[in-house]
């Protein structure tokens, strides 16, 4: 299996001044290129003794602060996080021959952000959250139709449900920004902001 990368190029002078103003940029040209859930990427983390793992989120919010998803706070993800707050980040845009790769450091969203984020869900969405002791083992799938149909009983339709105490928002603070644009011949265009030293810099990767 190989592909021949040749639909664009990205030279210094393309670089938005930011890291945020770049990402947006690209974003927005992957929606617009119907990359399906243009905001899915992956997320690496690491236990405290260096045993990776990695997992497909949904970006939720993006800022000069960052990036957040939302998750429970148990699952591996949480712990790993709780233990060592460092994340890897990729957008893998494939059809438009793209990845943004982001390191940084970990930190949960303010608890006014979780309630309206977990506010604005589905009804179905809540629920599922509520009824899933997410990352833990569980003896069947009817474990949590019969959790969820409870709830559903107990918080109908158009009735608030609570956001539970160890679901929230988590943060990744940019410490270094790549932009990753395929070429021909595997000499790829890597573009990389980098933090240093309080401020940010751009450099050129090799492929």
């Amino acid at each position: 299996m190989r592909a021949a990368y040749a639909r664009a190029g990205l030279a210094e002078r393309d670089l938005a001044p930011t890291w945020l103003a770049q990402l947006e940029r690209w974003l927005a040209e992957a929606v617009e290129a119907g990359v399906t859930e243009a905001n899915a990427m992956i997320v690496a983390t690491a236990s405290a003794a260096g045993r990776p793992s990695a997992r497909t989120v949904l970006l939720k919010g993006l800022d000069e602060r960052g990036l957040v998803f939302y998750t429970h706070y148990t699952s591996r993800k949480g712990r790993e996080l709780a233990e060592n707050p460092q994340a890897g980040v990729v957008f893998p845009w494939h059809a438009i021959e793209r990845q943004v790769r982001i390191e940084g450091r970990a930190e949960r969203v303010a608890e006014e952000e979780s309630d309206a984020y977990f506010a604005s869900r589905p009804h179905g969405s809540r629920l599922g959250a509520l009824a899933s002791p997410q990352s833990e083992v569980i003896a069947s799938r009817d474990v949590l139709e019969r959790a969820a149909a409870g709830l559903a009983v107990r918080y109908p339709e158009g009735e608030p449900v609570p956001r539970p105490e160890n679901w929230g928002g988590i943060r990744i603070v940019p410490e270094s920004v790549e932009f990753w644009q395929g070429r021909p011949d595997r000499l790829h265009d890597r573009l990389r902001y980098r933090l240093g030293g309080g401020r940010w810099t751009t450099e050129r990767l090799a492929p």
